[in-house]
C-alpha cells in the first residue's frame, strides 16, 4: 500500500488520480500510525515552507516521516515535498525544517534574461531535464524528457544525491536520491507520459523493497 501524506497542503488529488492510472489503490492519510503501515509513502505539497511544517507539526507528522525516511522503504516528496526534506528555506526565514538531507533552498532570482526575455518568477512550465547520474526514478527515460514545474523556490543540494537538474536563469537541482529516499521539484502528476513513467518507476520500487 501507499500512502500519501495529507497535511492540507493541496494537488493531492492529482498524484492520487496519477496513481490509480497506474493500477495503484493509494490511502491519503495524515494518521502516523497508518503510515506506518504503508509499503512506501508520498510527500506532495504546494505551498509555503513555514506554513507547511507548522502543519506537519500540528498533525504530528515530522518524527513519522523522520523515522520512515530511516527505514528502508520507498518514500517521495514532490515539489514542496522535495523542499521540506532539506533543513530551511529562504522563503521562510527562522522556520525549520525536516532536516532530512543537507542542502540550500533558495529564491529563484529576479532579473534574468534568456534571448532578451525574461524569467518569469514562480517558475511555471515544461523544462527538460539533465541527468549527471544514473537516478532510479528516472529508468526507462532516454534523450530529453520535459517536466511540468510550479514553484519560485529552488533547491541547491549536496552533489552525490542530484540526480536530474535543470535550467531556469540558474541551475535547478530538479531530483534527488539517498537510499530509500527520492524526491522531486517538478510534478510527476502533472508531467504526462514521463510523469507516469517516474512514478510507475517508484510504484516498482515499492514494490521491490528498494
Amino acid at each position: 500500500m501507499i500512502a500519501i501524506i495529507d497535511y492540507d497542503a493541496g494537488n493531492i488529488r492529482s498524484v492520487e488520480k496519477a496513481l490509480e492510472m497506474l493500477g495503484e489503490h493509494p490511502v491519503i492519510t495524515r494518521d502516523p500510525a497508518l503510515l506506518q503501515t504503508a509499503d512506501g509513502v508520498i510527500l506532495p505539497g504546494v505551498g509555503a515552507f513555514g506554513d507547511a511544517m507548522s502543519r506537519l507539526r500540528e498533525y504530528g507528522l515530522t518524527e513519522s516521516i523522520r523515522r520512515i525516511a530511516g527505514e528502508n522503504r520507498p518514500f517521495l516528496g514532490i515539489c514542496l515535498g522535495l523542499q521540506l526534506l532539506f533543513e530551511s528555506s529562504e522563503e521562510s526565514p527562522g522556520a525549520e525544517g525536516l532536516g532530512i538531507l543537507k542542502g540550500k533552498i533558495l529564491r529563484i532570482p529576479d532579473g534574468r534574461e534568456e534571448s532578451g526575455r525574461p524569467f518569469k518568477i514562480p517558475h511555471i512550465g515544461w523544462n527538460s531535464l539533465i541527468f549527471p547520474k544514473e537516478g532510479r526514478l528516472f529508468a526507462g527515460l532516454s534523450g530529453e524528457t520535459y517536466v511540468y514545474f510550479v514553484h519560485s523556490y529552488y533547491l541547491k543540494a549536496e552533489e552525490d544525491i542530484v540526480t536530474a537538474r535543470t535550467e531556469y536563469g540558474v541551475t535547478i537541482d530538479a531530483s534527488v536520491e539517498k537510499g530509500n529516499l527520492f524526491a522531486c521539484q517538478f510534478h510527476p502528476e502533472k508531467s504526462s507520459k514521463a510523469g507516469l513513467r517516474i512514478l510507475q518507476n517508484f510504484v516498482d520500487l515499492v514494490r521491490e523493497g528498494v
